[in-house]
């Protein structure tokens, strides 16, 4: 048969210049110059016989030819990537060279550093990568490869993803802790206190509104905010009420003092927590971190927001990955 005498390097380049529209951002992922990519990229297309990028448009397009290429690409170099880890699997410290994580940043004060601390002695001579990101980025990372593993909350299994449940995370009324009113009366808008949002550009702001709408509670579109810790801040000193989760509460142990949680009318809302790994890397990653990871979260993140809030025993907990 006669060779084709494509270059893996050839595909890698178009690969990266496909998904990021550039092609000095592929260069950059695959850390490399920006000449080195420009050839690699002609070399394929002369390959070809045709373009397979619109190089006259920003981000630049697939062409018809280039959306081919693309879908066999593709499946070509995930195959080999998988291949790959699975031969160095037996050794994860040997054949784990970098490694990226991305989180939701409720985990960044204990538990990102308990694991950063952990994967470190683990993997002495990796390079190690934690990013904090919003839930849907979080997703959007690893499915451009620009992340490899990944916590959060997604509302249904990601494409190209394994994930595994790890936590229960229920939603709460919050507020001032001098109040006595029960929930109902803050859903009612009885309670005198102004309701504050999160941002509808934010999947947990598009979750509370979807149950608000369940509970039929029309409250004023007043305040609305991206920051968790601006809002508890807010509530803390008596202003205002909000819903929120309990780890979002675990995570601003700085105002909790000044904070109640009551459970909403509707038990079962909550969202659940997963360790996301991209499929193309071997599962014994996945296996290895979340091995590491579960006793952290019950530590450094369950433990003491139960001690807090005892009332949400066996709610705001570990979950056996089904």
């Amino acid at each position: 048969m006669k060779s084709t005498g494509l270059s893996l390097k050839w595909l890698e380049a178009f690969e990266a210049a496909a998904r990021t529209g550039s092609v000095r951002a592929a260069a950059a992922r695959l850390e490399i110059s920006v000449s080195t990519a420009s050839h690699h990229l002609k070399c394929l297309e002369a390959a070809a016989g045709r373009p397979l990028l619109d190089h006259g448009r920003r981000p630049m397009r697939l062409t018809p030819a280039g959306a081919v290429m693309l879908r066999h690409a593709e499946t070509s170099l995930g195959a080999l990537r998988r291949s790959m880890s699975e031969i160095r699997s037996g050794d994860l410290a040997a054949s784990t060279g970098s490694l990226r994580l991305a989180s939701i940043e409720d985990f960044d004060g204990r538990a990102i550093p308990a694991l950063a601390a952990a994967l470190a002695e683990r993997l002495p001579e990796s390079r190690l990568s934690f990013l904090s990101r919003p839930g849907h980025e979080v997703v959007a990372l690893l499915q451009a490869e620009d992340a490899d593993l990944g916590l959060a909350s997604p509302m249904e299994p990601p494409e190209g993803l394994r994930a595994r449940a790890l936590l229960h995370d229920p939603y709460l009324v919050v507020v001032p802790a001098a109040r006595s009113e029960g929930a109902e009366a803050y859903l009612r808008g009885e309670a005198a206190l102004p309701f504050l949002r999160y941002s509808l550009k934010q999947l947990i702001g598009r979750r509370i509104e979807a149950q608000l709408r369940r509970l039929r509670a029309e409250l004023p579109r007043r305040f609305e905010f991206e920051s968790t810790r601006t809002i508890l801040s807010l509530v803390a000193q008596g202003r205002a009420w909000t819903i929120t989760t309990a780890l979002n509460l675990a995570a601003t142990p700085e105002v909790s003092a000044g904070l109640r949680a009551l459970p909403l009318p509707d038990a079962a809302f909550s969202r659940r927590i997963a360790l996301l790994q991209r499929e193309d890397l071997h599962p014994r990653l996945l296996d290895e971190v979340e091995a590491l990871l579960r006793p952290l979260l019950e530590a450094e993140v369950v433990a003491p927001m139960l001690a807090r809030e005892p009332g949400l025993e066996g709610v705001f907990r570990l979950l056996e990955d089904q």
